[in-house]
């Protein structure tokens, strides 16, 4: 297994990231909250660095690989890392199982329509609206639950809320003018104040596209970040 470059590095765990991969975003979030410092590598996905690659062929983000050689090549796995670290904000502890059975729904059911609604093109099965409409199963749930509380597992945000933003996010940008008029207000009102919150705007922060000899980048270790 290959490691870091420099000896400043190998104090760091190694995260290569993509800014608007919504699995990324989430690994990116519970880092954050964590204040656990990661040398950062923003990829390009044309053009995946060979030290990526080299690690985890798969060749898909986030990928974490640590200090001692482990590697993490799930998002979800590195959130939990990183909340085993540090969770000063208790988000492993909030609705356990029901944060664990939304994550699953989202991963898997929720996810499989989103991509044939957002390329339906390449799905020709069926149509755009009857992919979305798919989809909606899994956004009135969560619009049944914003009802009754603030955020998806209660009244402060927690593991499930993190992991689920931005997928609901990549669906309302498929058609922003139907997101907005759709019969899921909580829904709706949730996702904005995710948008503008202080931790997602912390972890869309631009980096450039990594290079073998750019110099060490830290994420992690942000200021005071409340989600909401």
């Amino acid at each position: 297994m290959t490691t870091p470059n420099t000896a400043a590095e190998q104090i760091y765990p190694l995260f290569y990231s993509f800014r608007r991969c919504p699995y990324a975003m989430r690994a990116r979030m519970a880092i954050a909250i964590s204040k656990r410092s990661v040398a950062i590598r923003e990829i390009e996905l044309s053009n995946k660095p060979a030290e990526m690659l080299t690690i985890s062929p798969k060749g898909t983000v986030p990928v974490l690989l640590l200090p001692d050689g482990q590697l993490i090549e799930q998002s979800l796995d590195i959130m939990l890392w990183a909340l085993t670290q540090q969770d000063p904000q208790n988000w492993l502890g909030r609705g356990s199982d029901d944060s664990r059975h939304l994550i699953e729904w989202n991963d898997g059911d929720f996810k499989y329509f989103l991509d044939r609604y957002k390329y339906a093109d390449r799905y020709p099965e069926q149509t755009a609206s009857v992919y979305r409409q798919q989809g909606e199963v899994f956004l009135a749930d969560l619009e049944c639950r914003l009802r009754r509380t603030r955020f998806l597992c209660g009244d402060t945000f927690s593991l499930a809320d993190a992991a689920i933003a931005p997928f609901i996010r990549q669906f309302a940008a498929v058609d922003n003018t139907w997101f907005a008029s759709s019969p899921y207000p909580a829904l709706q009102q949730w996702l904005s104040n995710f948008l503008t919150s202080n931790l997602f705007v912390a972890v869309m922060r631009k980096y450039p596209p990594w290079k073998a000899d750019d110099p060490l980048v830290l994420f992690g270790d942000e200021a005071s970040l409340e989600p909401f």
